[in-house]
């Protein structure tokens, strides 16, 4: 009936297990699904049935899981129907249950009056399962059509007040919930001040993981194996890790101990920090969930690529950071060897290097005659920053940002100064 107003999906809450403080199972997947599709939606109807004056226990263990350690329904716009057998149309259960929601610890917005309460609910339906009476239909409709005006409403007022990439703060002057207070972000033994500040585990202590049980060396030696560089920049814009597997002379993005725990300031020049800046903002506010470099001079036996994706929780907010550094060409010459392909040079592929003359103002690169016909091209992008692929040109980067959401793949003008945290130095 409702297909034009409304886009619903219905959500069976028949595998979520009953309430357990105990034995969290918040990352189950029955509870975990729930929790990421009702915060994605931008409203919640919830249909509840009466049983003894009140509703259900499952119902009510549902809740109880997203209100323990997510709140999906925070501030959440939420219309609650009901039916029951005989003549009271679930009336007492949706009073409790607009009660729990309203409580703290779940802060659901409840839609007030227009309750639809539907008595003698084995005689309202026919054969295919469709109300019979037009009436209920009618006044059903009319009140899905309020319930469409209230999500407009209350998610116009939860929208945050619109920010811009200069309001992005890289001294990482503010606090989150997991900066460590009390030590000095720029100290070289940042690390090891704050890990006695914290009481961090180390060695052989077990750290429990979304999907794993691993100790602090297996962790270190598990992402210390990657074939790819990883660097960890925090929601306050603090650099705060990366896997320290070699010397900074042999990394294809040189970072060094002392650099952990600085703030974005202090591992920029005063020149790229307007795109650093830039790019952390596309990634904050979801115009984008990775900005692609690659690093200017690849040829046939090298293709670095700096990828910045944005890390989010399960309820969407976001986390920072995670920048990846990895040279292509290795992955490529085995795929051409195992498959017996080889690259052969696109004559009407558009290059991704610049045909204007190198400024001296930008560094964008010149025409490159010398890269290889055999080297992969880029697709065209508007001129960059390399520290974090915007646009030198206000207009150019907007267009960049809305044409693509995910991911932007951009072309640096200068050496990458790595948006979360790489040494200026070779």
């Amino acid at each position: 009936h409702f297909s034009d107003t409304v886009d619903l999906e219905i959500l069976d809450i028949n595998d979520v297990p009953m309430f357990n403080q105990s034995d969290d199972q918040t990352n189950s997947e029955p509870v975990a699904y729930l929790s990421r599709k009702i915060s994605q939606a931008d409203g919640v109807i919830i249909a509840t049935p009466e049983h003894n004056h009140t509703l259900t226990a499952s119902l009510k263990s549902v809740i109880e899981w997203l209100s323990f350690n997510v709140h999906p329904f925070s501030d959440k716009p939420v219309m609650i129907v009901g039916a029951s057998y005989y003549d009271q149309g679930s009336s007492r259960a949706q009073l409790m249950l607009r009660q729990i929601l309203e409580s703290p610890g779940v802060n659901a917005i409840v839609m007030p009056g227009n309750e639809f309460l539907l008595a003698d609910v084995k005689q309202a339906f026919d054969e295919n399962n469709n109300l019979k009476d037009a009436g209920t239909v009618k006044f059903l409709g009319s009140t899905l059509q309020k319930f469409v005006k209230f999500v407009k409403v209350i998610n116009s007022l939860n929208e945050p007040q619109p920010t811009s990439a200069e309001d992005e703060d890289l001294t990482a002057s503010s606090k989150i919930d997991t900066t460590i207070e009390g030590v000095d972000m720029g100290a070289d033994d940042w690390v090891e001040q704050a890990a006695k500040k914290v009481d961090a585990v180390d060695g052989d202590t077990y750290v429990k993981l979304d999907r794993g049980i691993l100790t602090v060396n297996q962790l270190d030696a598990f992402l210390n194996s990657m074939p790819i560089e990883l660097t960890y920049a925090d929601s306050n814009n603090q650099f705060i890790y990366y896997n320290h597997a070699l010397p900074a002379k042999e990394m294809l993005a040189p970072r060094t101990p002392d650099q952990a725990g600085d703030p974005m300031s202090m591992v920029h020049p005063a020149r790229a920090v307007k795109h650093v800046k830039e790019v952390i903002h596309m990634l904050r506010t979801g115009q984008t969930d990775e900005v692609k470099m690659p690093v200017p001079g690849n040829g046939p036996d090298k293709y670095v690529l700096h990828s910045y994706r944005a890390m989010r929780d399960s309820e969407n907010k976001y986390l920072g950071i995670n920048e990846y550094v990895e040279d292509l060409m290795p992955m490529i010459k085995w795929y051409l060897s195992k498959t017996g392909q080889k690259l052969v040079a696109d004559p009407d592929a558009v290059s991704g290097a610049s045909e204007k003359d190198s400024d001296a103002s930008t560094g964008a690169s010149s025409a490159s005659d010398e890269t290889p016909a055999a080297t992969p091209q880029q697709p065209a992008a508007p001129e960059t920053d390399a520290s974090t692929g915007a646009s030198e040109d206000d207009d150019q980067s907007a267009a960049a940002t809305t044409a693509t959401p995910t991911p932007a793949e951009v072309k640096p003008d200068t050496e990458p100064d790595d948006v979360t945290g790489a040494s200026e130095d070779d």
